[in-house]
């Protein structure tokens, strides 16, 4: 690999990584900010309207960061990427439109519209806004997934003279095989990151003394549906993406794995360090046939190893194998944390337990790390193709662009992307400090003046 194309690739990482971080939390807080709006519209209780105008502020703050640390990867397209744009645009500059739009227009329409119209409109009308803000967050990360499962298992498309693919169905794409699995994991593992959010920030009032009402009730909804969602996390959407990669990217498996040679009753690796010069695992912890299982459903089906493909189609298989371990190994953390809390809660306990309000709160930032270790799995673990079976990255990259330019651009964002981190901490800090009720004043109940939609 030439350096261009090396230092290309590290500058989308780190710019896709860091924005990253701020959808993860807008996906999931938009669909508990849909909630509590439900439940302050159904209930007219002000503990409700109080919550979603606190998370609306932080998901506010999460939203504009993540718009500007969004921009320079669409600018990438065109600079580090040119022949990349021009052999697969045809099929991305569809589905990638339809996610500015819903971002843009959608979720930031119906943001404002929560955020400033509580007071100027019927209580029908804000409670709409509050779920607008959620179906725009969740329609625009499917056009996303849906870009990304293109490029790991392509669909929907002829190929022209020049041999580029040309779109044939946009809706064979959107509803490509691959996406639908993808999209839910995703877009559970962002519901698991709200969860331990809204628990951690509700464990440190807790832990304060302070907005003791709103703290437990988030504390409580935290718990309890945070339990649910890293189950699902497991099975089935993690389970049943699995198998999308089983049955498109055997290769990516193997590496997932560290499994080098084909086996028939391939065992699962729970902990070892691949050796891929002597290909195989150092100090391996294995469940035996396991892999095959959950791979096939039948305990002594083949699954192959890396030694079945060329090793100029194998991934990194150390960073795929890690990364894919540490995803399964927080989520198995995140179902024991929310089950400790439930039973807590069912004890009558949870409130008052502080070293489990210290683990909940201190929790915060593995549902991140998880979510990008994820991601890192299905990028890293998809190489050497850009799209996979079709372009490969070394083919992708601008011609023109040297790698003292990308690495000079790099050093700007990373600088740039540190004073806009910090701004999001100290904004956060700051609404987290002033509490729920540092919001604007609530608005009556539906008795007292009867407004509908």
């Amino acid at each position: 690999m030439n350096e261009a194309v090396f230092a290309g690739r590290i500058q989308f990482a780190f710019t896709i990584m860091f924005h990253y971080l701020f959808p993860i939390l807008t996906m999931g807080l938009g669909v508990f900010l849909a909630v509590l709006s439900t439940l302050a519209w159904r209930t007219g209780k002000p503990v409700y309207a109080e919550a979603a105008r606190f998370w609306a502020r932080i998901f506010a703050i999460n939203f504009a960061i993540g718009v500007v640390t969004g921009i320079p990867m669409e600018f990438q397209f065109g600079t580090n990427w040119s022949r990349f744009s021009a052999f697969g645009g045809g099929i991305f500059g569809q589905t990638l439109p339809m996610e500015g739009v819903y971002a843009f227009f959608l979720e930031s329409g119906f943001l404002g519209l929560f955020l400033f119209g509580e007071k100027r409109v019927s209580r029908g009308l804000h409670w709409m806004a509050g779920m607008g803000v959620a179906a725009g967050s969740l329609l625009s990360g499917y056009f996303i997934v849906a870009t990304d499962a293109w490029m790991q298992h392509p669909v929907g498309f002829t190929l022209n003279a020049q041999g580029r693919p040309v779109l044939q169905s946009f809706w064979a794409v959107l509803l490509n095989p691959y996406a639908g699995w993808q999209y839910l994991h995703t877009i559970n593992g962002a519901l698991v990151t709200a969860a331990f959010v809204t628990g951690g920030i509700g464990a440190f009032y807790l832990l304060l003394g302070r907005h003791a009402e709103f703290a437990r009730m988030t504390v409580k909804g935290a718990v309890v549906s945070g339990l649910i969602l890293a189950i699902l996390q497991v099975f089935p959407t993690g389970d049943m993406d699995s198998k999308n990669v089983v049955r498109y990217q055997p290769v990516k498996l193997a590496s997932m794995e560290g499994l080098f040679q084909t086996e028939q009753g391939a065992p699962l690796a729970i902990l070892g360090m691949p050796d891929t010069q002597h290909r195989r695992l150092i100090d391996p912890v294995l469940a035996p046939d396991v892999l095959s299982f959950l791979a096939y459903g039948e305990f002594h089906s083949s699954v192959a190893g890396l030694n079945q493909y060329s090793k100029d189609l194998w991934p990194p298989v150390e960073l795929t194998y890690y990364a894919y371990h540490i995803m399964v190994g927080l989520g198995s953390c995140f179902i024991l944390i929310m089950l400790l809390g439930t039973l807590l809660l069912w004890r009558g306990g949870l409130y008052h337990q502080r070293w489990f309000l210290w683990i909940l709160m201190l929790s915060v930032p593995f549902p991140y790390i998880a979510n990008e270790a994820g991601w890192v799995v299905a990028e890293v673990g998809r190489q050497p193709w850009l799209i996979y079976g079709m372009l490969r990255t070394s083919a992708g990259s601008s011609p023109n662009v040297a790698a003292g330019e990308t690495i000079f651009t790099l050093l700007g964002f990373a600088g740039l992307y540190f004073v806009l981190g910090l701004l999001f901490l100290l904004l956060v800090g700051r609404v987290i400090a002033q509490g729920p009720a540092g919001g604007p004043p609530a608005r009556p109940s539906l008795g007292d003046h009867g407004a509908t939609a």
